[in-house]
């Protein structure tokens, strides 16, 4: 079952840019508020959020508080079932009514006043068919469990314009992503990917065999920091959606570390038994760094290698 909410003035809006959020068990409201303080005008973006299937009551309930503060048109839609993140940005974009579309996760914030400003004048420029800005993590974490997080993310995620352009395809992520929403529709996400990770992968991998892609200078802070047994647990149940990846971009897939160290580690019988260590490394505050992040990347090839069998 699906309901909507929408603020007074969303009827009358004709949008040049559409803002798109899914969330699940998230509070969007401290996005929906900073993006309706930013430099721009009201007519240009409207906003859609959707709950993918929560189930809180109580959370309804603050959204609704929420939207009434706002200057911006926003429309949020409520799903009774939880359908994944390929779907629930599938659904997304066929409530967009403007011709281009933002994709944002809820725990992001705009780094910049012009932030919505820099993504319209460049649709105006019509300098490329997918937009993608980047985005940053804190630098701190607010407790320790997320450190390592923030750590990976700096690392393999926070990259610099310089490197996001000559990496292409590869580094582009389904947050803080601005594009044509014809694009999307003629190549929308995979639903066949569930639960979490490779689907944004290879969504951007696919596109940009037939798109123009261009990386741009235009951040969000993702504040969203996971705890080291949630990473642990996404590596360790992301390895069919990782397999579904390689299948469908094989040579991509080649050239990534990640498959060689997984493809190797597929010939031991017994790799499997180093996994009590490589988590006991992993979730050892008192180890160094570098090390407890080698040894989560080893402990998801480890189970890639498995998926892979």
């Amino acid at each position: 079952m699906i309901s909507e909410i929408t603020t007074a003035n969303w009827a009358a809006t004709q949008p040049k840019m559409s803002l798109l959020i899914p969330f699940y068990k998230d509070d969007p409201s401290g996005l929906l508020t900073a993006l309706s303080a930013l430099c721009v005008d009201e007519g240009a973006v409207e906003i859609i959020a959707y709950d993918d299937g929560t189930g809180d009551a109580e959370l309804s309930r603050q959204i609704k508080a929420c939207l009434a503060q706002l200057r911006l048109p926003v429309k949020i839609i409520i799903d009774t079932v939880n359908k994944g993140r390929a779907a629930a940005r599938n659904a997304l974009q066929d409530a967009a009514r403007a011709e281009w579309i933002l994709f944002l996760d809820a725990d992001m914030r705009p780094m910049s006043v012009d932030f919505l400003n820099n993504y319209l004048e460049l649709i105006n420029a019509d300098v490329a068919d997918v937009l993608f800005g980047g985005f940053h993590v804190e630098a701190k974490a607010a407790e320790a469990e997320r450190d390592l997080h923030r750590a990976l993310s700096e690392q393999s995620d926070c990259l610099s314009l310089g490197d996001r352009i000559a990496a292409g395809p590869q580094y582009v992520a389904t947050s803080n992503l601005c594009l044509r929403k014809s694009v999307i529709e003629a190549e929308p996400f995979d639903p066949g990917f569930s639960g979490w990770g490779w689907e944004d992968s290879e969504w951007a991998a696919r596109i940009s065999e037939r798109y123009v892609l261009q990386h741009i200078d235009n951040p969000a802070l993702h504040m969203g920091l996971e705890t080291t047994d949630t990473l642990l647990r996404r590596f360790q149940t992301s390895g069919p959606n990782y397999v579904r990846f390689t299948q469908k971009h094989p040579q991509l897939a080649q050239r990534l570390k990640l498959f060689r160290v997984s493809t190797r580690l597929k010939a031991l019988p017994a790799q499997k038994l180093m996994r009590p260590f490589l988590k006991l490394v992993v979730k050892a505050h008192y180890a160094p760094m570098k090390l407890r992040l080698a040894a989560l990347k080893l402990w998801r090839a480890s189970w890639y290698a498995e998926a892979m069998s």
